[in-house]
């Protein structure tokens, strides 16, 4: 988001002086006078009444007032303007409609850039950004991802605590603005800011993080699931279950599971229709994994889909490039060269390692080959 730089050539407390005359004019309940407590009172005065100027057709002016008032908070020593800060982040989410909420949100941007990146502040600024970013439908230019978000606050890492409070306000917008694919990436690591000792808190958060997964139609690795700390406080339960079927698991598992807990799985927001068109690829993928060469006639009976579906279904599977495959209409078969492994276990890293060194005894091959070619025409170059 690109805000432009404000120059102000009045010291600060004179240009307090002229908010205070300004937004006097406007009606708003506050002297025309300094403060005798000095500029930090005129800021919270100023700030407390600057929705005067809060009118629709009038967002430059009011842009100007918001970034004069972020002019001045910036010079303030940051060990006294946290109340300050916090009061114009409050304010601010607060500007009614959408041409004055992204004026609002350009104002909190250049506080948020202002900022010393040494600063804690910066985070609570970017949790207003947020919740302002949500209200006028603006979360892509203030949200990229999860590691820009990291690169953020690189000099300045929240903590543990306000990381969780951040990504759980994130997960919530983003699923809104229907970026489910960054939302499950949050909530993952969401679920990593917990430890041994605290993850048996997070009970609310796993579970959410596992639906979010599961209702994905873009998320197919699930496997890493079962190895954050909250996830493992699961086990036993039946969300957890769940989530193994998905992960390893065909689609006879889960329609068994869905007959036995229809109540369940309805319960926690998730679509059985979905559900049922991710474990057919799910199940698909498994297929590959181990059998280069699938019939339709096994497709039909594993993935339980009617002939005349089978091409169709296919060509969903292609779209979604987990496997390479060609298709062969006429012998009624579908030819796998690649597949994505729905887990990554030690068989895997097992065949992972035998590829490799696969490759490196046909490299020595080869190098071996080029060196007696390489040694006979020296020979002849020789004998000549």
């Amino acid at each position: 988001m690109q805000v432009p730089p404000v120059f102000i050539d009045v010291s600060p407390e004179d240009q307090a002086q002229e908010l205070r005359v300004y937004l006097k004019s406007l009606g708003a309940e506050i002297s025309e006078e300094k403060s005798l407590k000095g500029i930090e009172d005129d800021l919270h005065k100023i700030i407390g009444v600057c929705e005067a100027c809060f009118k629709e057709g009038q967002e430059v002016e009011v842009e100007m007032v918001l970034n004069d008032i972020v002019s001045i908070m910036v010079l303030i020593p940051s060990d006294r303007s946290e109340n300050i800060i916090l009061a114009f982040c409050q304010k601010l989410i607060k500007a009614p409609g959408q041409k004055l909420g992204l004026t609002c949100l350009r104002a909190l941007w250049l506080l948020f850039q202002s900022l010393d990146e040494h600063s804690p502040m910066r985070y609570h600024v970017y949790y207003h950004l947020i919740l302002l970013a949500e209200k006028t439908d603006q979360v892509k230019s203030v949200f990229q991802d999860i590691d820009h978000l990291k690169q953020q606050f690189a000099l300045c890492p929240p903590t543990s605590e306000q990381l969780q409070i951040l990504y759980r306000l994130l997960h919530q917008v983003l699923l809104k603005s229907n970026q489910s694919e960054q939302a499950a990436k949050v909530m993952i690591e969401l679920l990593g800011t917990y430890t041994d000792k605290n993850a048996s808190h997070a009970r609310e958060d796993a579970i959410k993080c596992i639906v979010s997964a599961l209702a994905d139609p873009t998320t197919f690795l699930l496997d890493p699931l079962l190895s954050l700390k909250p996830v493992k406080f699961l086990e036993g339960e039946l969300i957890h279950d769940l989530l193994n079927i998905f992960v390893s698991e065909n689609l006879t598992a889960y329609l068994k599971f869905y007959q036995e807990h229809k109540e369940f799985v309805t319960s926690q927001g998730l679509n059985h229709e979905q559900n049922m068109q991710k474990m057919r690829l799910l199940s698909f993928m498994q297929l590959a994994e181990t059998n280069p060469e699938i019939s339709f006639e096994i497709i039909e009976r594993e993935l339980q889909i009617n002939p005349d579906e089978v091409e169709a279904f296919i060509i969903e599977v292609l779209k979604t490039k987990l496997v390479r495959a060609r298709m062969d209409q006429a012998a009624k078969k579908v030819y796998v060269s690649s597949t994505m492994h729905r887990t990554f276990g030690r068989a895997q890293w097992q065949q992972l390692r035998d590829l490799l060194y696969s490759w490196k005894r046909n490299l020595n091959m080869v190098q071996e080959g080029m060196k007696s070619v390489t040694a006979a025409q020296l020979e002849l170059l020789n004998q000549q």
